[in-house]
């Protein structure tokens, strides 16, 4: 899944900020890493959405063979 490997990146860059001692560098390596949780979040939710589709989907089929069993 995409949203895991944005969360570990994000967890890989936040890492990074903490050793840095120049306070700005650190800055903006915390600023990307946060861009990437929400790149992370984004994903999840587009990942939700297309489990939920193919669960509506894989529900459609399963009506339609039944109607076509009993008809």
């Amino acid at each position: 899944m995409l949203s895991k490997e944005y969360l570990e990146t994000a967890r890989t860059i936040l890492r990074a900020a903490e050793t840095m001692t120049d306070q700005r560098v650190a800055g903006q390596l915390k600023a990307l890493a946060e861009d990437y949780e929400r790149r992370a979040e984004k994903a999840a939710h587009a990942d939700a959405a297309k489990a939920l589709a193919r669960s509506a989907a894989s529900e459609r089929k399963v009506e339609y063979w039944d109607l076509e069993t009993y008809a």
